[in-house]
């Protein structure tokens, strides 16, 4: 593990940046908090604004303390990216949905970071709408209607009317363009496959197996159906295309892990297609400087994987500013302990330095608690 960069972590460095970087805040998110007032207008964000700090993090239950903004803020990113379960919804009842977001919108902690910081999101479940939901979620639509509201997204926003919400942004001057891909992994995915565990319940089964010291996979397994997809079709021509844009490097923030290999929960490899196909995509393409963030799981950690790859893949997985999820479970690509702990995600980007790339993952007291550097070299296809 490396040291955090002397130059990153200097107070008055740190300011500059930081009010540098509020330019970008009405360019991102609009200023309206309330999910009843109507969408703030954004402008576009400023392509020469360089970002060198970023934070992110997912599941934030509105009805419980979240004491972790004090931490976030103290980092002063230039950025931060919620991943999803922002609230957490669970139901059909658009009125228990707003009055939920309105919540968020009210705590303190989440005030003062949008007086201060840009904000990008995207949703997982429980913000959607149900846990675990996919597109058989009857009200996806009003759903969406409510977190563009929220997020201050335009009237003509292609969030608001295309199969999900899905975005890109690309921001920074020549030669350090950073561009940031959420992807919407609700609004199309078909069913998943939930384990069978005859005669007994799958919570008798996971007590008895972390009494006996056993590492605890959730109760979902890979999906075998040939169309099975999180994506969908149009939204997978959408990543190709974007992937396929100039950029210096490219943060691709899911909502769900990317890498972690048969956790049992919700991940990308139970639908083994899209797995492969976002793979196949990143070789044909030849996009280089690509690495990934997660949530959803309710602990941190960091995954690798370099096999089948056109170069290493990486995955920082922050989860939660408020869930903390106890049991152990597999991930054949775990390269990091696994803190299960209140926690939040930062990147810190040197981009007079290759540029390289500080990826950690802090607690409620700001301390780091896993990090890892990448170098951009490294994340360039090989031969």
């Amino acid at each position: 593990m490396s040291e955090p960069n002397d130059t990153l972590d200097n107070p008055e460095r740190r300011r500059v940046v930081r009010a540098g970087a509020l330019g970008l805040a009405a360019a991102v998110v609009g200023p309206a908090v309330n999910a009843g007032a109507p969408p703030a207008p954004l402008t576009q964000p400023r392509e020469e604004q360089l970002l060198r700090r970023i934070a992110f993090g997912s599941c934030a239950d509105q009805d419980k303390p979240q004491p972790i903004w004090d931490a976030i803020i103290e980092s002063q990113p230039d950025l931060f990216i919620f991943l999803g379960d922002n609230i957490y919804g669970d139901t059909r009842d658009m009125s228990v949905l707003a009055a939920k977001y309105a919540q968020l919108a009210a705590n303190a902690g989440f005030r003062k970071l949008r007086e201060h910081t840009p904000v990008l999101a995207t949703w997982d479940d429980h913000d959607f709408g149900e846990n675990d939901a996919g597109g058989d979620y009857p009200m996806r639509e009003e759903s969406r209607r409510l977190f563009c509201d929220f997020w201050g997204e335009p009237a003509a926003s292609p969030r608001r009317t295309r199969d999900g919400i899905y975005t890109a942004v690309t921001i920074g001057p020549p030669g350090k363009r950073l561009q940031i891909l959420l992807p919407d992994l609700r609004f199309n995915r078909t069913a998943t496959v939930r384990v069978d565990l005859p005669g007994r319940s799958y919570e008798d089964w996971a007590r008895a197996s972390a009494a006996a010291g056993r590492e605890v996979p959730g109760y979902y397994l890979p999906n075998p159906a040939h169309d099975a997809t999180m994506l969908g079709e149009p939204q997978w021509r959408w990543l190709e295309q974007t992937l396929g844009e100039a950029a210096d490097l490219r943060l691709f923030a899911s909502s769900l892990q990317v890498l972690a290999d048969r956790s049992g929960w919700e991940a990308w490899i139970n639908f083994g297609r899209d797995h492969q196909r976002l793979i196949d995509v990143l070789r044909r393409s030849r996009a280089e400087g690509f690495f990934c963030i997660s949530g959803d799981i309710h602990y941190a950690e960091l995954s690798r994987l370099d096999l089948n790859v056109p170069y290493p893949l990486w995955d920082l997985t922050s989860s939660g500013l408020t869930e903390v999820w106890p049991l152990r479970t597999p991930n054949a690509n775990r390269v990091s302990e696994v803190l299960r702990e209140q926690n939040f995600g930062l990147i810190d980007i040197d981009w007079a330095q290759g540029p390289r790339i500080a990826l950690q993952a802090r607690d409620v007291s700001g301390r780091v608690r896993i990090e890892h550097v990448l170098d951009a070299s490294e994340l360039r296809a090989r031969g």
